[in-house]
């Protein structure tokens, strides 16, 4: 039996002793993905509705944001965030935030929130454009206002057909959460560096490999049953 686990690459004795570990860790990669992504689904609502018919002024600023998130390294804006935030932190401390960016997990949560707010607000953004315009005018021509004709009109349809691509940013998140790691949070990776710098054991980075395709098979399966639910519906 022990030839066996050591041809397929596993070890007993060494799960036993870092699986403990290693679910920890897990577990503060699942909260952190369940803070951010709900959140930047919330704030890249408005952020699309001013993409596809706000104003100048309201545009302008939401194309800044997104254009900031989308296009730099994720990893530049957690190290922007968390290290430089240490340079105002008198002025942090003063408005009650500092709380907010001297933690090493909040921080993280709201980089990512941040990044997934840009992206899922294109999405939503290229998901209402997609609805064709004689829907809405039609809905005009009925007396509804914008707002009614958002809620019954453009917003079911444009969610059938953001689905899929939300459901792609989720698996994209779970994968980019890895990163928490360099800032210190003991996340699923940060667990397994850590497992790792105690037992030179590769072994812990397929494990680590294997839970986090474990995680995307899941999404993967539950947005499959999504997507056939509501298209019945």
């Amino acid at each position: 039996m022990g030839e066996v686990f050591a041809f397929i690459g596993f070890d007993p004795e060494l799960f036993a002793r870092y699986a403990p570990a290693l679910l920890s860790g897990l577990w503060t990669t699942l909260s952190l993905v369940a803070i951010s992504t709900p959140l930047g689904f919330a704030l890249g609502i408005p952020i699309a509705l001013a993409r596809y018919q706000g104003g100048a002024t309201t545009n302008a600023l939401a194309v800044g944001f997104t254009g900031f998130f989308r296009g730099t390294p994720l990893l530049a804006q957690l190290f922007l965030l968390y290290y430089g935030a240490a340079e105002f932190n008198g002025a942090l401390k003063s408005v009650g935030l500092w709380w907010l960016f001297r933690d090493a997990f909040t921080c993280a949560a709201l980089v990512f929130t941040l990044n997934t707010a840009a992206y899922q607000a294109e999405i939503l953004r290229g998901a209402m454009a997609a609805v064709p315009a004689g829907q809405t005018e039609a809905g005009m021509a009925l007396g509804l206002g914008r707002a009614m004709i958002n809620r019954l009109i453009v917003w079911p349809q444009a969610m059938r057909l953001a689905l899929r691509p939300l459901g792609n940013e989720l698996i994209l998140m779970i994968k980019a959460s890895s990163i928490a790691s360099v800032i210190t949070v003991v996340d699923l990776m940060g667990a397994t560096k850590r497992a790792f710098s105690g037992s030179l054991s590769f072994e812990l980075y397929l494990w680590a490999a294997l839970i986090y395709l474990a995680l995307v098979e899941i999404v993967r399966r539950v947005w499959n049953a999504l997507e056939r639910r509501w298209r019945i519906a």
